[in-house]
Parts: structure tokens; sequence; C-alpha cells
């Protein structure tokens, strides 16, 4: 059973762990570096993937830069979400050839990793056809948008975990115009921690994935 280094970064800005991805990237293409899963809470952004509709943005990028939120354009697939505090978000950057995988089933193990972290917590939800990502009824809870280059993911998921989500009313997620966004904690009716999220997200990867994690510290990496 391999390895998997699992990071903690607390809440960082968007686009140096956006770099910081795509060094990692690098390294674990050469071998300099293991699998990895990054955790991080973001501040308020919005990113768009690479084949996004920027007509998905309902708040125009000015109004946004006056109010300190970034609006960034980046690589992965997918259209256009949010980020913000009280949401979860991992980043794996896996050698998909170690699973013999393909980009459609990578992202079908991640759903199922998210899947049974919120049964543990007593929330049913499942995928709903034709869409990536997980599903509380016509709610999304969790958000998939991935890259993979040479067989190296990057970019990952994020789970709403006590999210302000009047944040997505200035978006259309993901470019659905019929279907709405929840979080954990709406559907438990009470405030729940990141730390309990990320540490039942964990261990489900491990098992999904077949890995054995390994906490590592932010100043471990690509050491």
């Amino acid at each position: 059973m391999s390895d998997l280094g699992v990071v903690w970064l607390g809440r960082r800005p968007y686009e140096p762990v956006w770099d910081l991805q795509k060094r990692l990237v690098q390294a674990r293409r050469s071998g300099r570096t293991g699998d990895i899963l990054l955790f991080v809470e973001h501040p308020h952004t919005y990113t768009l993937g690479r084949r996004g509709d920027p007509g998905h943005l309902l708040t125009g990028e000015d109004a946004l830069a006056e109010e300190g939120i970034p609006f960034v354009r980046i690589d992965r697939g997918g259209d256009i979400t949010y980020h913000g505090p009280g949401q979860l978000v991992g980043y794996p950057i896996l050698d998909l050839s170690s699973w013999n995988q393909d980009l459609v089933q990578y992202v079908r193990m991640l759903e199922d990793v998210l899947i049974r972290a919120l049964r543990d917590f007593g929330v049913e939800s499942g995928r709903l056809e034709g869409y990536t990502g997980v599903w509380a009824g016509r709610n999304k809870v969790a958000a998939i948008g991935v890259k993979v280059s040479g067989g190296i993911t990057s970019h990952g998921f994020a789970l709403n975990v006590d999210t302000d989500l009047s944040y997505f009313d200035r978006i259309i997620p993901c470019g659905i115009r019929d279907r709405g966004v929840t979080s954990l904690s709406r559907l438990l009716g009470r405030s729940l921690d990141l730390d309990e999220a990320r540490e039942s997200i964990a261990r489900h990867f491990a098992q999904v994935f077949g890995v054995q994690p390994r906490p590592l510290t932010p100043e471990e990496l690509l050491t």
C-alpha cells in the first residue's frame, strides 16, 4: 500500500495555492514526491474553468475587484464556481497510472469519497445523471473540477461545509441554471467545523484509493 501525504494548509489565497499545485505536479512527475492530498480553505474567490462561460459571472469583474474578491481564469475542467470561508477544498496530486484509471473513473472515485464522508454525518447524497459533483436532492453540496496532465492530477473538489451560500447568487454555479446549491451545515441544521469534515474525507479517500495516509506539514512539501 502506497503512502498519501495529507497536508492542511489552513486559509490561503487561491493563486499561491494554484502555483503550489503546479510545482507539486512537476515534482510528482519527476518522482521527487509521492502522491499528495492538499486541504485548504480559501478567502472569497471565483474561478472559471478553461471552457467556462464568463457570462456565468452575474456580478461584474470590476464590482468584485472593488470588494477585493479575485476572479481567476484557470486550467481545470468545469465552469464557474465560488470558493470561500467555510468551504473545504481538496487538491489531490496523484499519479493516475498507479490505479490504471482514466479521467472519468477518477472523478467517480472522488464523488464516492465525498458521498461516503457525507454519510458519516447522516446525510444521504449521490450523483445526478449528466452532471459531476455530489448532490443532495436537486442541490449540489460538493463541486468537482479537475485537470490531468501527463497522468498527474491537479485541482479537485470543494465541499460546502459551513459556507455563506449567498455568494453563489453572483454566479450560475457550474453553469447549471435549474439546480441549487447547499451546504452540509444547512442539511444538518447546525454549524460544522472544517476539521470534522477534513478527517472524514481523508479517511474515505484512503479507503477508496487504497493508500496509507501520512500527515505532512506545509513545510515538508517539496523537501
